[in-house]
């Protein structure tokens, strides 16, 4: 299932189904940045994704980051503009800057799941997987049933680890956890393509319904 040249095959097509369907939104502090793979995200991918995005960065406003920061410095047990400073980083693909505050954030409030995801996918980003994986194993002892989180698990394994095997059951499990979400489409058109381009990494022939 680790083969690289099956895995790299199989990522061309799953990358046009999941990459440009973006986790999360770009607006919300609740909610999970998006894995969005580092390769020209509607073309297939040459090496597993390692670095940064294509689509452009955002660009860094240091005014709002001085203010974010003057809050964090004022009221040292407030997870939420370290939260928001990890957001801004991410966006603007520092992603380094984002780990330091995700992390101060969660020692403020463990039990953030999102926060935690966020975190798992910096780790992605700067070519961490296994560090990315272990985060999303976090997030999951705080939410099991966690569509984001089970998401970019599975992307993780496909693009980060070519475990195919392992990506097809985190994206059955978000059909299971999350049906009907835009979560569970994606991983069932993910998973539509898996099985049609490799059944065996399916496990069997079997298709999984939503």
């Amino acid at each position: 299932m680790k083969n690289d040249a099956i895995a790299f095959g199989i990522a061309g097509i799953l990358f046009g189904l999941i990459a440009g369907w973006i986790i999360g939104s770009q607006q919300a502090v609740q909610t999970p940045r998006a894995i969005a793979p580092a390769v020209a995200q509607q073309a297939a991918p040459a090496a597993p994704a390692s670095g940064s995005p294509t689509t452009r960065a955002a660009v860094l406003d240091d005014t709002k980051v001085n203010a974010l920061k003057g809050v964090a410095e004022r009221e040292p047990r407030n997870a939420a503009p370290r939260a928001q400073l990890g957001n801004l980083f991410f966006d603007a693909e520092r992603y380094d800057d984002a780990i330091k505050w995700y992390t101060d954030a969660l020692k403020l409030a463990p039990a953030d799941v999102n926060v935690s995801t966020d975190l798992g996918v910096c780790y992605y980003y700067i070519n961490q997987p296994d560090e990315a994986l272990a985060q999303f194993a976090v997030s999951l002892k705080l939410d099991p049933k966690h569509p984001k989180t089970l998401l970019n698990m599975g992307i993780v394994k496909a693009f980060g680890k070519q475990d195919l095997q392992g990506a097809s059951e985190a994206w059955q499990d978000v059909i299971k956890v999350a049906p009907g979400s835009p979560e569970a489409q994606a991983a069932k058109r993910a998973l539509d393509s898996l099985q049609s381009a490799h059944p065996a990494a399916m496990g069997g022939s079997q298709k999984p319904g939503v």
